[in-house]
């Protein structure tokens, strides 16, 4: 039966990502409209936007374990689970996950600096900053702006070499396709953990839990993607947790706040942003039933189910009144892993000067 171009693109724009991607050895027409037109990648994300079908990345860095876990199928449900195979890494060690948007995966490996879109395999090398090079970064992001139709890749940088440590913030625009330094007279902002801290994305604002020299304090800085600016949040009056055992992640629509205590993991949520006053506590979740006693979400599933690590053996489960579901071990024990949520898509960057 003859179908018009026209009501074929149509019928493909509302099919899940999955299936693009084997539709694409049907014919070379699909294989062009599938693979490299961004306009029907485009259309497709927007249209599909309320469901879009989120996974989980599980990578462990010292065995060759590459998952994609569906985020709304059980755990245990192995045909939700797919192994992944990035051609372009050849070992998972100094792999670290650095951010995720619009199905991308920002993440540097040997010092280099790339982005991948699981669901295509396609991926680009990031040039690096040519900006106070000898500087140590120490809080990564990366997001969109749909002001301008643009990807950043942003670092909160300091040199160690120098006895006054003062910070500075730089991003990378791919539309530009250059690093840019963000103009001010001093940063005060140190890392307020042992760890490398990655930003928490929401509404198009980057969100770290930093630590002010000069004060001192723990506070929230934020970068905001579309008027290229730094902010300031506070966190709860009650809250007196270590840096070490507590970090930021988005709970549903909110800014949200986890901290671990003895046996516990307290979740607290800003219901009004930007609002000390409005800071909640709004679960416990036990954690003594978990191998590993530690636990760190990472996202919240459609029902309002809790999802996050336990160390970087696997992954845990809790429904949202705070009870254990179910855990699953990957088997890679005391070893490290790197984890991101991201969405299937077909979006390319707004680039021709980066080639994968």
């Amino acid at each position: 039966m003859y179908l018009p171009h026209e009501l074929i693109i149509q019928i493909l724009l509302r099919l899940p990502v999955k299936s693009l991607i084997r539709f694409k050895c049907i014919c070379k027409s699909w294989l062009s409209l599938i693979s490299r037109d961004p306009h029907f990648a485009n259309s497709h994300f927007q249209l599909n936007a309320a469901t879009h079908k989120r996974r989980i990345l599980f990578i462990s860095t010292s065995a060759p374990i590459t998952r994609s876990i569906d985020l709304e199928a059980p755990l245990h449900d192995e045909p939700a689970s797919t192994a992944l195979c990035p051609n372009f890494i050849f070992t998972q060690s100094y792999l670290e996950i650095k951010g995720s948007c619009n199905g991308f995966i920002y993440f540097k490996y040997f010092g280099n600096m790339y982005l991948w879109n699981p669901s295509t395999g396609v991926h680009v090398q990031i040039p690096l900053s040519p900006i106070n090079s000898s500087c140590f970064g120490y809080l990564d992001g990366f997001g969109y702006d749909h002001s301008t139709d643009d990807y950043l890749i942003v670092s909160m940088c300091y040199n160690p070499a120098l006895t006054h440590i003062s910070s500075h913030l730089q991003f990378f625009s791919f539309r530009a396709n250059t690093w840019k330094k963000l103009e001010a007279t001093y940063f005060p902002y140190m890392n307020a953990s042992h760890n490398h801290r990655v930003g928490s994305l929401l509404g198009g604002v980057m969100h770290w839990l930093a630590f002010r020299r000069d004060i001192p304090m723990n506070v929230i800085v934020a970068f905001d993607l579309t008027e290229r600016k730094l902010l300031e949040m506070s966190l709860p009056d009650d809250f007196n947790t270590g840096p070490s055992y507590c970090d930021l992640w988005v709970f549903g629509e909110f800014l949200s706040l986890w901290s671990m205590g003895k046996d516990i993991v307290e979740i607290w949520v800003m219901k009004e942003y930007k609002v000390r006053s409005s800071w909640t506590m709004t679960l416990v979740l036990p954690i003594h039933a978990i191998p590993t006693r530690y636990f760190s979400p990472i996202c919240c599933t459609n029902r309002g189910d809790i999802i996050g690590t336990y160390g970087s053996t696997g992954l845990v489960k809790y429904d949202d009144k705070g009870q254990l579901l179910e855990h699953l071990s990957y088997g890679v024990a005391q070893y490290g892993s790197q984890v991101a949520v991201y969405v299937e898509s077909l979006l390319s960057l707004p680039v021709d000067s980066l080639h994968s």
